[in-house]
């Protein structure tokens, strides 16, 4: 039998307080994060879970969670792979805007096609922009034209797949309890893939920050059954924030 499958989304960010778009920035955890962080990984003990191989991003938000997770968990001598391939989906020229003062400016209907639809990304970032990934000294060595200027949630996933084919999926078979810790675009992008969600589905799909998603799967890697672990209200009010992040504060 596989092992079991461990879904992370990374703790509250500062700029989730800020409510800023944030993508590829790489901001760190909140005070709140944090604690979300511990607080998953006590959940995790309490199910009596362990984990053998964990996977995260390359940004701070996501590898902090997990650190904090594993720490809790008497857990943090076990192997880890960052990769850029379990980023955050690309906002393009959206990050850093506050995402009230965009709705304000250009419609709720607007901003929820841009944060939401599947296949319609933000407005791109320029080549020369500063912003973009091609700049940043963690993508030095990748090729150029694998680094977005922006991405919707069908590009999140063509990147997404690849390596869960390749690292993740392996681990699994061979009877290892994996973990991801990532980012509310690239869980949605694998939970889209796992559960077969449909297009329009999944664009009303809210993971909330720092809850294990836990999947029993299958010998096919097809999910059994899937839960959240902690108390059901309180999961539920933490998606409904993620919700209603776009409202004007």
């Amino acid at each position: 039998m596989p092992g079991k499958l461990i879904l992370v989304r990374h703790g509250q960010s500062t700029w989730n307080v800020e409510n800023l778009f944030t993508g590829w920035t790489d901001v760190d955890l909140s005070p709140l994060g944090r604690e979300e962080a511990a607080r998953a990984g006590r959940e995790l003990v309490r199910d009596k879970l362990t984990v053998d191989v964990a996977f995260t991003s390359v940004l701070k938000r996501a590898i902090r969670t997990l650190w904090i997770m594993l720490d809790v968990m008497e857990r943090m001598w076990i192997p880890v792979e960052r990769s850029w391939r379990l980023n955050e989906r690309h906002y393009g020229a959206l990050q850093g805007l506050d995402k009230a003062q965009t709705t304000a400016r250009h419609g709720a209907a607007q901003v929820k096609v841009w944060r939401r639809s599947y296949d319609i990304p933000p407005p791109a970032l320029a080549p020369e922009d500063q912003r973009h990934p091609r700049f940043d000294l963690r993508y030095a060595g990748l090729d150029p034209r694998d680094l977005p200027g922006t991405e919707s949630l069908k590009d999140t996933l063509a990147r997404v797949l690849p390596y869960w084919n390749a690292r993740i999926a392996p681990e699994l078979r061979a009877g290892h309890n994996v973990m991801v810790v990532a980012h509310g675009n690239s869980l949605r992008a694998m939970v889209k893939m796992l559960d077969n969600v449909s297009e329009s589905e999944i664009t009303e799909r809210n993971i909330p920050t720092g809850v294990p998603l836990l999947y029993d799967l299958n010998a096919a890697l097809k999910p059994l059954g899937s839960r959240y672990l902690g108390d059901p209200a309180a999961i539920a009010a933490a998606a409904e924030a993620v919700k209603r992040q776009s409202e004007k504060r």
